[in-house]
């Protein structure tokens, strides 16, 4: 026969259902389910805890309470055999109308027992509730904010003329954020860059160090950073075109504009290169592409708002960017280096817009 422990855990993992969050939705102590599992019943305080327990235990995994009551019972007979003195000494030689006597006021007790239980179950406070957390509401007044949020707190996030709100709205497997555009999960060490204004363009990253899973009383640590880059680059201009040069220190930036616009990336193969592009910020084109180039082969992507590029060796393909009517002329790395760079649009405090070309590595 299955035994008590068996038939919960196994009722838990067919609901791929955690120990910890099964103690925040029913507000039993983790310890107790585990106990309850592994038939530990050391472990609680009295057996009205062991009996209430697993009633809304059983009850949470929808599984027959009084078949679990039945398989309690069943172990405690086991566990608590009769003592050799009773199984040595004679029958009872008491007139049968005490023998029914006792049964009766045992049948009481236990009735009485149960109310008692049902009342003080359901008027005692709840064992190991979560403390309250009021919310709370901060600002970023500088570039960078890294502190430890709690479910239903909230960040405003100056940038440019506009406040954004982020609330964290969950703290369960993954922290979840509520942004004015979208929901952003993250899981542990996990980062994002948002986009906030629904315009293409991300204005924040979010990074999560440290949380428990299924904790809210532990909050998460959560670091906010405003996407702000150096404009520092060499231009050189020739007849036709604009060569734009950088180091793999900072950023390059290629135009600056009031208002972005659709740009084109040509690709010009001069030796063998395996090179992968993925289209940023348009969903309907999202996914990577990757392929092996030869010489002489030439690639065209267009974007409305930026690219993330791959490139196995930085000399081995001749990048320009066409944007505006003007092309312009990339050097993204040197011989033999292998480069990993988003190709975006970026806005400023005042309002600008720069497509810059930001190196990962």
């Amino acid at each position: 026969m299955e035994s008590l422990g068996d038939k919960l855990r196994e009722a838990r993992e067919e609901k791929s259902l955690s120990i910890s969050y099964i103690s925040q939705e029913t507000n039993i102590s983790s310890r107790y389910l585990e106990a309850l599992e592994k038939e530990d019943f050391a472990q609680f305080p009295g057996e009205p805890y062991i009996l209430g327990f697993l009633k809304n235990y059983g009850t949470y995994l929808e599984l027959d309470v009084n078949e679990l009551l039945s398989l309690y019972r069943s172990f405690k007979i086991q566990e608590e055999p009769v003592p050799v003195e009773q199984l040595l000494r004679s029958p009872s030689k008491a007139p049968k109308y005490l023998i029914i006597l006792a049964i009766i006021l045992a049948g009481l007790a236990i009735i009485g027992g149960g109310v008692y239980f049902f009342l003080t179950n359901f008027t005692r406070p709840l064992i190991d509730a979560p403390l309250s957390h009021s919310p709370v509401e901060y600002t970023m007044s500088t570039n960078v904010l890294e502190r430890r949020f709690y479910q239903g707190d909230t960040i405003i996030v100056p940038f440019g003329d506009n406040n954004y709100k982020i609330e964290v709205s969950g703290i369960g497997e993954t922290v979840m954020f509520t942004t004015p555009i979208d929901n952003v999960r993250l899981d542990l060490n996990q980062d994002a860059l948002v986009d906030l204004g629904g315009n293409g363009f991300a204005e924040i990253l979010i990074t999560v160090s440290d949380f428990a899973r299924n904790n809210n009383a532990s909050g998460a640590l959560v670091r906010f950073e405003l996407q702000s880059f150096p404009v520092a680059e060499t231009i050189i201009y020739s007849d036709d075109e604009e060569i734009v040069l950088g180091t793999a220190q900072e950023p390059i930036v290629i135009i600056t504009s009031p208002n972005p616009y659709p740009f084109t990336l040509q690709a010009m193969f001069l030796r063998y290169c395996l090179f992968r592009w993925e289209i940023l910020f348009e969903p309907a084109r999202a996914g990577r592409n990757e392929q092996y180039f030869q010489p002489n082969d030439e690639l065209s992507v267009q974007a409305q708002n930026g690219m993330r590029l791959g490139i196995s060796n930085a000399q081995a393909v001749r990048l320009q960017v066409i944007g505006g009517g003007r092309t312009y002329t990339i050097e993204a790395g040197g011989p033999g280096e292998i480069v990993v760079a988003d190709l975006r649009w970026l806005r400023d405090d005042d309002n600008r817009f720069h497509l810059v070309l930001s190196r990962l590595e």
